[in-house]
């Protein structure tokens, strides 16, 4: 038998870090773009609103960090 991939894919996604007047990440939840986010308490507050329980964001099953991680805020 073999496991789908997307099953385990975490519901959140942040994407890298883009230049802006403050840098600033797309958030996407379940695929769909859903706004930015400049700090990591936005991604927090972005998943509370979806009814997304987010215990721990270094957590790959819960937030996919793409082009850095969670402490990641500035654009390389």
């Amino acid at each position: 038998m073999t496991e789908n991939p997307q099953a385990s894919a975490p519901r959140i996604t942040v994407l890298p870090v883009q230049p802006g007047d403050p840098p600033f990440r797309v958030v996407e939840i379940d695929g769909e773009v859903i706004g930015s986010a400049t700090a990591m308490t936005d991604v927090l507050i972005a998943a509370a609103t979806a009814g997304i329980p987010v215990h721990d964001l270094d957590d790959p099953a819960a937030v996919r960090w793409v082009g850095g991680g969670k402490l990641s805020w500035k654009p390389h």
